[in-house]
């Protein structure tokens, strides 16, 4: 594995939970007043910190006791209360990594475009995106949406390069989870792993990623100076 990207990126493509924004809190408390509002005991933090990457429907399916992760019902609830509480709450203690505006203000400067590619809902991945981020710094921002496979399936991210008219070897993939490593190579581009985020770097190793950045601030040099494959 090497810290360097050889080609050209142009386009660079974003996670946001775990990787741009830390959001853990607010999905945790939303998971926790649906749970309890049914009489059913909550998770920890730790615990929703591991459940997270693929979705609120999984996240809520993950955080059930074991009685009811096939109670079609009962999670349908779950997810019901957890999305109308977190709808009021989804930035509550959210925010933006350290570093992270003035790394991407540098990409940016760089004539790099800037994506978002999400399994959070559409919705909520938007106004997160509104709430925290100065507007025009992302070209394109894509939640979960009705009808499109979520990540690691690479149809949204192989859209997302068409839209742009951007190949895969000008394209960079940069998250916090095997998830995001999975999606990028399905999609034929290269990973950058953040270890600040809700995974370990050791996970990030093990799933293939091309480059591990420890802190924001490292992404522009990084892709910048050459993300070799």
């Amino acid at each position: 594995m090497s810290n360097t990207f050889s080609s050209d990126i142009r386009l660079a493509i974003f996670d946001l939970d775990g990787t741009l924004v830390n959001t853990i809190t607010d999905l945790g408390n939303s998971v926790s007043f649906a749970l309890e509002s049914l009489d059913l005991p909550k998770r920890t933090m730790e615990e929703y910190t591991r459940f997270v990457g693929n979705g609120t429907l999984k996240l809520v399916q993950r955080s059930v006791p074991e009685e009811y992760k096939n109670d079609e019902a009962v999670i349908a609830r779950v997810h019901q209360l957890f999305s109308e509480y977190y709808a009021e709450h989804f930035c509550d203690t959210s925010r933006v990594y350290e570093g992270m505006l003035k790394a991407l203000e540098k990409l940016k400067s760089q004539g790099i475009k800037l994506c978002v590619l999400t399994n959070k809902p559409d919705e909520f991945a938007v106004k997160i995106m509104d709430r925290l981020f100065p507007k025009g710094m992302f070209s394109h921002v894509q939640g979960a949406r009705d009808g499109v496979p979520k990540k690691p399936d690479p149809t949204a991210e192989l859209e997302i390069m068409r839209s742009f008219g951007i190949d895969p070897a000008h394209t960079v993939h940069i998250g916090d989870s095997d998830v995001d490593v999975f999606t990028a190579h399905n999609a034929g581009i290269r990973c950058i792993g953040c270890s600040w985020g809700f995974r370990s770097r050791e996970s990030l190793v093990q799933a293939g990623a091309e480059a591990i950045a420890d802190k924001p601030i490292e992404l522009p040099e990084i892709i910048v100076s050459g993300l070799k494959r």
